[in-house]
């Protein structure tokens, strides 16, 4: 009988170009964290197309985040989705008394338009749905979030650490609020943070993307680009056995 021993080859660091440091990364110690990839903030029609902010820009980051996860389970790497939304009757998005019913542009936009009430982020819509092109597969973790971090009464911090996950790559929508104030409450749970630049959009003006990266390349992770994740986890052999 032929012995058999399978070698883990996620265990096996590799260098990561980035902004202000490259960063030596495991597979089996990273997670690709997608904030908030729906329909709601990256397709025509919904709401943040609906509130007056362009999309346009989203369909790209899409194609960037599509290929990052198929380079990231290739390599044995954590896919994680965020899906940002509350319940249908918005309990969850809290009173006048939560600055997120008077700062969400979601519930603004209902207010001011009751035709829309419950069609925006509940739960259950196509406007909460992620988008077709990155829909989860097997394997994969989705945690539902109700406010701006992914961080923010989830149980995202415990699923990490049971897998000893210390990197945190990070894409999606939008990397002035999401995307960043995930990434800061990171940091503040000693998690290394990194943006993928071109596979982020933002809501507002242009000179908003340059002040977050410019944000977090300085004071609270790092900055990398799609080209350099892939060809760094594309590195990683695969896994073999003798």
């Amino acid at each position: 009988m032929t012995g058999y021993t399978q070698t883990d080859t996620r265990s096996e660091s590799v260098t990561l170009p980035a902004r202000p440091e490259a960063l030596r990364l495991k597979p089996s110690e990273t997670a690709v964290i997608v904030v908030d990839m729906q329909n709601a903030y990256a397709s025509a029609g919904g709401y943040v197309d609906i509130a007056g902010f362009d999309v346009a820009g989203a369909a790209g980051a899409v194609a960037k985040t599509k290929i990052v996860l198929d380079a990231a389970r290739a390599a044995g790497v954590t896919v994680i989705f965020f899906q940002n939304g509350w319940d249908k009757d918005y309990v969850e998005a809290g009173t006048p008394g939560s600055p997120n019913w008077h700062k969400s542009n979601a519930l603004k936009t209902m207010r001011a338009r009751p035709e829309l009430a419950g069609t925006l982020l509940a739960k259950g819509t196509w406007d909460y749905a992620i988008v077709d092109e990155l829909k989860p597969r097997p394997g994969d973790i989705v945690i539902a979030k109700t406010r701006y971090s992914g961080f923010f009464n989830t149980n995202i911090d415990s699923v990490l650490r049971a897998r000893g996950i210390r990197n945190l790559v990070f894409t999606g929508v939008a990397t002035n609020v999401c995307v960043e104030s995930s990434l800061r409450d990171a940091f503040h749970l000693e998690y290394f943070g990194v943006v993928l630049e071109d596979a982020t959009h933002h809501l507002g003006p242009d000179f908003i993307q340059q002040a977050s990266l410019y944000n977090i390349e300085k004071f609270f992770g790092w900055v990398s680009t799609v080209a350099d994740f892939c060809g760094a986890i594309g590195q990683v052999p695969p896994t073999s056995s003798t």
